[in-house]
C-alpha cells in the first residue's frame, strides 16, 4: 500500500513537471541552501526548476556549516531559502533574525510537530521532516570478531569498541549536535560529559557530515556509526548487513526544517519554493532519493522501510532550549574543550 501511494505521488509530481516544462520560460532565479543528502538536494532543485521555470542554484552543506554561512553573510545575503538539516540551527538562525518570518497557508495541514517548530520560531522556520537518533553497526564485522551486538548507548563504551565508533563533529553536523544535546537531556549535563569523554576513547574520527558514519559502517571502515536511524537504514541498501539500533535508554530526534533567508534577493521565488516543498508530491522526493524521514505533510505516503517512531523510546526533546544561541554555543564550546581537544 505504501509503495503504491508513493508511486502515485511520484506520478503526480511527474505530471506537474510535464506541465511546468511545457510552459517553461524564464521565471527568475532561486539560490537554495540545502542540508540534506546531495541526491535529495539535487532532486529538489531539478524538480522545482522543471516545474516552475525558476532557475535554481543549489549549495549543499551540513546544517552547522550552513548556519555559520548565514551568519557570515548576514550583511550581504547570498541565499534565498535554506532547506533541511536539523531544526536546532534553524531555531538559532531565527533567534538571531537571520531568517524571514513567513506563515504558510499550508501550515494548518501539517503534523503537530511541524507546526510547533513554526510557533517556536515566530514563523521563521517550519518542520519538513522528522527522524530519530540512533546508530548502526556492521553485523558481518561484529561476527567476524566474535563480539556481542550493542543495544544501548552505554554499550558504545565497551573496551572492545576502542577506535571502532564514528560520529560527526557537532560543531559542523546537526546530527552530532542532536547527539550531544540528547545525552545532556537523557543523563544530566555532568554525567553526559563524562559519557562523551569516555566515548571519545572509542571514536576513530569526527567527520563533518552527519550521515558519513553510516556510510563508513556499510563499507566496513568502522564497526559502529552514530547517526539518525533513517541514515542507517539507507546504508542497508549498500550493505544489507548493517543493523539499526534504537538505544534502550531512549533517544532524541530531529525536526528537519526550512527557512527563508532574511534579505533574500529572490523573496517571491523563495516563498514559491517554500509552498511547493510542503506539498505531498514534493515531500515524496525524499523517499525516492535515499531519505526515509517522516514527512511533515500527513498526506505524503510514508516511505517504505522508514523507522516506526511509535516503536522508539523518544525523549521529550527541549527544542527551545537546545536550539537557542546561548545554550548551543556553550555546549559546543565545552564539548570542543573537554572532549575533542582534551589531552
Amino acid at each position: 500500500m505504501a509503495r503504491r501511494a508513493l508511486l502515485k505521488a511520484a506520478l503526480m509530481l511527474g505530471g506537474f513537471l510535464a506541465l511546468g516544462s511545457g510552459a517553461a520560460r524564464a521565471q527568475g532565479n532561486l539560490v537554495m541552501y540545502c542540508s540534506v543528502n546531495e541526491q535529495w538536494c539535487r532532486a529538489l532543485a531539478t524538480a522545482f526548476q522543471q516545474q516552475t521555470g525558476i532557475r535554481v542554484d543549489m549549495t549543499r552543506q551540513s546544517s552547522g556549516e550552513m548556519y555559520a554561512r548565514l551568519r557570515a553573510e548576514r550583511n550581504n545575503p547570498r541565499g534565498d531559502v535554506w532547506f533541511g538539516g536539523t531544526g536546532d540551527p534553524h531555531l538559532q538562525a531565527a533567534a538571531e533574525e537571520l531568517t524571514e518570518p513567513y506563515q504558510s497557508p499550508t501550515l494548518p495541514q501539517l503534523q503537530d510537530w511541524a507546526r510547533r517548530q513554526a510557533e517556536r520560531s515566530n514563523n521563521r522556520t517550519v518542520g519538513v521532516y522528522m527522524g530519530a537518533l540512533g546508530y548502526g553497526y556492521n553485523e558481518t564485522e561484529l561476527r567476524r570478531r566474535n563480539l556481542t551486538a550493542p543495544r544501548c548507548w552505554s554499550d558504545l563504551l565497551r573496551p572492545e569498541f576502542r577506535g571502532e565508533v564514528q560520529m560527526a563533529d557537532p560543531n559542523a553536523s546537526g546530527t552530532a549536535y542532536t547527539m550531544l544535546a540528547t545525552m545532556v537531556q537523557l543523563m544530566g549535563e555532568e554525567p553526559a560529559f563524562d559519557y562523551l569523554k569516555r566515548l571519545h576513547r572509542n571514536i576513530d574520527q569526527y567527520p563533518s557530515i552527519g550521515a558519513a558514519p553510516a556510510q563508513a559502517t556499510a563499507r566496513g571502515e568502522t564497526l559502529i556509526g552514530v547517526v539518525f536511524q533513517h541514515d542507517a537504514i539507507d546504508a542497508q541498501r549498500a550493505n544489507p548487513n548493517v543493523r539499526v539500533v534504537s538505544p534502550c535508554e531512549g533517544t532524541g530526534y530531529e525536526i528537519g526544517s526550512m527557512s527563508i533567508v532574511r534579505g533574500a534577493r529572490n523573496p517571491e521565488q523563495a516563498r514559491r519554493f517554500y509552498e511547493w516543498v510542503l506539498t505531498p508530491a514534493a515531500q515524496a522526493l525524499g523517499a525516492t532519493n535515499g531519505s526515509l524521514q517522516v514527512p511533515s505533510n500527513p498526506a505524503t505516503p510514508m516511505p517504505p522501510g522508514a523507522p516506526d517512531l511509535s516503536q522508539i523510546r523518544l525523549i521529550d526533546y527541549d527544542f527551545a532550549r537546545y536550539g537557542s544561541t546561548a545554550e548551543r554555543t556553550r555546549l559546543l564550546a565545552r564539548w570542543t574543550r573537554e572532549v575533542k581537544n582534551a589531552r
